[in-house]
């Protein structure tokens, strides 16, 4: 009797350490943190534990892809040529791919990335839970599904009734197809749950992004390369912003803040855009409209982070909406000082604010300045270009702050605990 009892308890234990078998999927691997991330624990839950599969949709013209960095590290997502962003009747055919998938690989987590991913998964493992015959006798399929927030499209995407629908779905896929909603920071639970209604909060987890740190060393020889690709002279300041030429990212206000330093700094001032997308062409026309060509540098997108962020003097975030940006993350992590609208996320990294002073915030990690205000946003580069001790102290607070908050092995051990804690609960 003793024996049996210990094989029982020995087959119960090699049991509850089964492989736990993750289907992860995100709407298109386009530049930017999200793309990253996936790739990064796709590659890192890949053992005697687990193993991952990533879904991926197919990137729209006009933004840069991120494939090659699944490849790079020796990850082969299965695409899905019919989802991308927009909303069209592919849906259909990329929902019922999806679901096929789930047939085939039996996962036992779902974890869905992005809000067009985050629905089409969602609803695919819905119908992947419950569609079976033992549905009938009370035991539908054992799959956990999460979902995560990077940002959210709750305001300053898309027009009120728009909003209002996806904001319905979202509560929807929270009450019947989510097990766990992570958000990327306090702000963001902050927001979608507290203010947007979205989820229980007891659905909810915190885990903040992660990056791989090692680039981001300080190197004299990568400033002076950057620099003088663009023939900017060591004593001028370069402001950069990093992120796609999008709407909501409000690279016109980062011009019209050109305009003003250009009009009243007597220091000179240069200002580079890194990034591609669909308003890069309106973006070059208002550039020259505001008279700031002459100061202003398109670059494009790079592949070369750790050498551009040692190039910039400031980095500066001009978005109306945000999760966590992952262009501010990088800055701290290269010391270099940022300015940012707050919004969303921003405020987590930022830090307490430490004194108000003309329309801007001096935070204990960076400058704060309110969304669209861009006399604010002046007055608090102003600060910081002619400031150097407080250039200096955000920066070290900033740096140390990612050094202990944002690494990737962080990141990876914060999910897999996670995962380890939902499979136990099947």
């Amino acid at each position: 009797m003793a024996n049996l009892k210990a094989s029982k308890t020995l087959l119960r234990k090699q049991s509850d350490l089964s492989v736990i078998k993750i289907v992860r999927i995100i709407a298109r691997l386009n530049v930017g943190g999200p793309a990253r991330h996936v790739v990064w624990l796709t590659k890192a839950l890949q053992d005697n534990r687990f193993q991952s599969v990533l879904i991926a949709g197919s990137v729209p013209e006009g933004e840069d892809d991120m494939s090659y960095f699944a490849f790079q590290n020796q990850v082969e997502p299965i695409f899905i040529p019919e989802m991308s962003r927009e909303l069209s009747l592919k849906d259909f055919i990329s929902l019922l791919k999806i679901y096929r998938i789930l047939l085939r690989e039996k996962p036992d987590i779902i974890h869905t990335h992005t809000a067009k991913a985050g629905t089409l998964g969602r609803v695919a493992g819905f119908f992947y839970r419950w569609f079976t015959p033992r549905t009938l006798i009370g035991k539908p399929r054992k799959v956990k599904m999460i979902h995560t927030y990077h940002g959210h499209i709750f305001h300053s995407y898309y027009g009120r009734l728009k909003t209002k629908f996806f904001l319905s779905i979202e509560k929807i896929l929270a009450l019947i197809a989510t097990d766990k909603i992570i958000v990327i920071s306090k702000q963001q639970f902050e927001e979608i749950h507290e203010k947007y209604k979205v989820g229980k909060s007891e659905q909810f987890a915190i885990i903040p992004l992660g990056i791989d740190l090692s680039p981001f060393v300080l190197s004299s020889s990568k400033r002076e390369r950057f620099r003088s690709e663009f023939s900017v002279a060591p004593d001028e300041i370069l402001i950069g912003i990093v992120g796609r030429l999008t709407e909501i990212k409000n690279h016109s206000l980062f011009l019209e803040v050109a305009r003003l330093c250009k009009n009243r700094l007597q220091r000179s001032v240069k200002f580079i855009i890194i990034g591609d997308g669909h308003l890069r062409e309106s973006l070059e026309r208002k550039a020259r409209e505001l008279k700031v060509d002459d100061v202003t540098i398109f670059a494009g997108n790079r592949d070369d982070a750790d050498c551009f962020y040692a190039g910039l003097d400031i980095v500066a975030l001009t978005s109306l909406n945000e999760g966590t940006p992952l262009s501010l993350i990088e800055a701290m992590a290269s010391s270099k000082p940022v300015i940012s609208t707050m919004v969303g996320g921003v405020r987590d990294l930022l830090g307490e604010i430490k004194s108000e002073e003309n329309r801007f915030f001096i935070c204990e990690r960076g400058i704060g300045v309110k969304s669209g205000d861009s006399e604010g946003f002046y007055s608090g580069l102003q600060r910081l270009i002619s400031d150097e001790v407080l250039r200096h102290k955000i920066s070290k607070a900033g740096f140390d702050f990612v050094k202990q908050n944002y690494s990737k092995e962080r990141l990876i051990a914060d999910v897999r605990k996670l995962y380890e804690e939902l499979a136990s609960r099947v």
